[in-house]
């Protein structure tokens, strides 16, 4: 199994005080970690859950660490959530140094509060309009980095590579799988920030995607029961080396990388890739901070464009 990409240590011993961030999900898995890391550091992390309660379990641990946390309660399947958190977050505070899309899912057939295609509508439409109600606070903190966690499923499989499909987003006319869905999702992501980075360039504000691994978490637990998850995870934990599953530490890197490293603006829109085995392509199994996705469909800048614009009206936002 390839190594496991780590960052430089030194980027972790940056001082992060009076900087501010935002993580989705970040009362588990890599979310947790980034946000441990950096309070570490010493910033201020906004840690914006759709489960309040679980987020402050999660963070209180973190008092006597050198920087602050607070929790903010942000349901990403819910836009007008979304909009509720923005203008709480907008009203207390003026600056936002870095907003980490980490949230996200994978489940079986449902709707969003919205009635979009659960997975396309809270891994991408959430966080596409959470990051545009944001943007002129970023530009205003510049320079200040956006992190959208994508999937090496963005990618599709050998049989299908992954598209968006304009013709039907929400799975109105075709049957609905859920792998399609959350790789559709995922390619969302990744065209999101490459898209953000042609439209922000020379702002001071960056945007990349990245695959944080194969993390140990309960990512998933919207197509298993808790016990089947657990039991696969305690079941795999031997081969964990071989798999490359990863600690949610180690999952955090890529993200952390993104956000911390002095030379990532010079590939602004770039996707990072931590290790995976799942990459179709063996020559792509080793990952790369940046690295070309495998997909062709990542690098169309027209389907980027479009699904731009296409999400602006799907959020109700007038993009002229």
């Amino acid at each position: 199994m390839p190594k496991t990409l780590m960052c430089d240590p030194a980027l972790l011993q940056k001082d992060l005080r009076d900087r501010v961030y935002i993580v989705t999900g970040a009362n588990s898995g890599a979310g947790l970690s980034t946000s441990e890391q950096l309070l570490r550091q010493g910033a201020h992390v906004v840690g914006a859950c759709r489960r309040v309660e679980a987020g402050e379990a999660a963070f209180a641990g973190f008092a006597r660490l050198r920087g602050s946390a607070e929790i903010m309660k942000l349901d990403l399947a819910s836009l007008a959530s979304v909009r509720r958190f923005a203008d709480e977050f907008l009203a207390a505070r003026d600056r936002l140094d870095g907003l980490v899309n980490n949230a996200g899912l994978v489940t079986n057939e449902g709707r969003t509060e919205d009635g979009f295609e659960i997975q396309f509508g809270t891994n991408h439409l959430g966080h596409f309009l959470l990051t545009e109600l944001l943007l002129d606070v970023l530009k205003a903190s510049a320079p200040a980095r956006i992190v959208s966690l994508s999937s090496v499923l963005h990618v599709g499989s050998r049989s299908r590579v992954a598209d968006i499909d304009f013709a039907d987003l929400n799975f109105e006319r075709r049957p609905y799988n859920s792998t399609i869905a959350y790789s559709q999702s995922k390619l969302a992501n990744l065209l999101h920030a490459k898209e953000l980075a042609k439209r922000l360039d020379g702002t001071g504000v960056c945007a990349f995607s990245v695959h944080p691994g194969w993390i140990r978490s309960n990512f998933g637990s919207g197509v298993m029961p808790g016990w089947l998850r657990g039991a696969l995870n305690l079941l795999l934990r031997p081969f964990s080396g071989f798999l490359g599953i990863l600690t949610p530490y180690e999952g955090a890197q890529t993200t952390l990388h993104c956000l911390l490293d002095d030379d990532a603006p010079q590939h602004n829109g770039a996707y990072f890739s931590q290790n995976s085995i799942l990459y179709p392509n063996r020559e792509n199994r080793p990952g790369g901070w940046p690295m070309p996705s495998p997909n062709p469909n990542a690098h169309d800048a027209e389907l980027a464009r479009r699904l731009y614009e296409v999400s602006l009206e799907m959020v109700g936002i007038d993009g002229k």
